[in-house]
């Protein structure tokens, strides 16, 4: 075989190149939730200095969901004709454009930047996992693994850190927002390298394929279904814990340790999953287990007993970062390959990211309504049965690819 047609995993004279593409994968998954977190803790902030509504400073969290969902299916379109390579870079430069622009501390600005961060984000969200599955087809689970893990450090460390470098003397919270500019632009320096080396790559992932037709496959809607439940629960549950915490004794600074505790459990999570999840024959177990222990979570918070909220906490960060890894996994596994599964990644986060958007604003209605958080958290389990249902369709060992030929005989 000719080293050029090898994966850069195993090509022989590209160590050096090798590490320094893990390098970027890693600053790019760095980049991919910081500058949202980030900005959540400094809401108060931002409202009482731009003298803006409780509802247009809660627009500044929902409009980079919306972006997703509305960008996502087009981005692996625009990648087949610059590659995947260019597309990412493009994406890092946009971000930090947006990044700058977003802290000019006018509402105008704020608003401008915080679309362009919501495009931005969208391109690496969907193009990760196919990117991956091209340059390291006998690592998926430990590359998967690697860029989710600095990609949920990264965005605790943009909520935990935003007010602190607000109260830096001259920083406010236009500091504090424009600092992880330095991160995207740090990506981009570490990414120009790829932009000169895969050029092979690159028109590879352009050639076109005929009767790749995702949305006609139940498979690809399975593995949708599975990112849009994920997605509703993870989000809803960031927004309302806190309240739902408060609701039954919690103070606002316990409440706000338990958040963290949840968000902490996933971080080691979203690394073993993917590892694992690429080793099973199948993933229809781990699909199972995440199901269960999201739902024992949730169970924990309707009972509502203090010494049990703990507990449940570190089960939801668990189940969440078993979900977020295994539709990430679900993107490579079920693929034949990098152009494909960058093309369902594309499906499953528009469908995603919009069922995200609408999580948060229907559990609060239901809460209004009911006056009580036990209906709202009856309707989560109900979304954990159809993430289970959706996780073991999507769990067994197919791909995409065997599906659609089928119908196209």
């Amino acid at each position: 075989m000719n080293t050029k047609e090898l994966p850069l995993e195993n090509h022989p004279k590209n160590k050096r190149t090798t590490w320094l593409l893990i390098f970027g994968i890693i600053l790019i998954g760095s980049n991919l939730r910081a500058p949202l977190t980030s900005v959540g803790t400094l809401i108060p902030f931002i409202r009482d200095d731009l003298a803006i509504s409780n509802a247009i400073a809660g627009s500044i969290t929902t409009l980079p969901l919306i972006a997703f969902a509305l960008l996502s299916p087009f981005v692996p379109k625009l990648a087949n004709r610059l590659g995947m390579e260019w597309t990412i870079f493009l994406s890092m430069l946009i971000l930090t454009i947006g990044i700058i622009i977003r802290s000019l501390a006018d509402v105008s600005f704020l608003f401008i930047g915080t679309l362009l961060i919501g495009i931005a984000i969208a391109f690496g969200n969907v193009l990760l996992p196919g990117f991956i599955k091209m340059n390291f087809p006998l690592k998926i689970g430990i590359m998967t693994g690697v860029y989710a893990v600095s990609m949920n450090i990264f965005g605790a460390l943009g909520a935990g850190l935003s007010v602190p470098l607000a109260g830096v003397q001259g920083f406010g919270w236009p500091g504090a927002l424009a600092v992880f500019a330095c991160v995207s632009f740090l990506a981009i320096l570490v990414w120009v390298p790829q932009l000169l080396q895969r050029k092979v790559s690159t028109n590879a992932i352009a050639e076109k394929k005929k009767g790749n037709h995702l949305w006609k496959s139940g498979l690809a809607w399975k593995v949708t279904l599975y990112m849009g439940c994920q997605s509703f629960l993870f989000y809803t549950l960031i927004t309302w814990l806190p309240d739902i915490l408060r609701s039954i004794g919690y103070g606002s600074s316990a409440a706000g340790w338990m958040v963290f505790l949840m968000q902490f459990s996933v971080i080691p999570i979203t690394f073993i999953i993917p590892i694992i999840a690429e080793r099973l024959k199948n993933q229809i177990g781990l699909s199972i287990v995440t199901a269960c222990l999201y739902a024992t979570g949730i169970l924990g918070l309707l009972i509502g007993h203090p010494s049990i909220v703990p507990v449940s906490a570190i089960l939801i960060g668990i189940a969440s970062g078993s979900a977020f890894s295994l539709s990430m996994m679900f993107f490579t596994l079920r693929t034949t390959d990098g152009k494909q599964a960058a093309e369902l990644s594309g499906m499953a986060q528009s469908f995603g990211y919009l069922l995200a958007a609408t999580g948060p604003v229907l559990i609060g209605a239901l809460h209004d309504i009911a006056n009580s958080w036990s209906i709202p958290l009856l309707l989560l389990i109900g979304v954990i049965g159809l993430l289970l249902l959706s996780g073991i369709g999507s769990g067994r060992q197919r791909t995409v690819g065997d599906k659609l030929k089928g119908q196209l005989r």
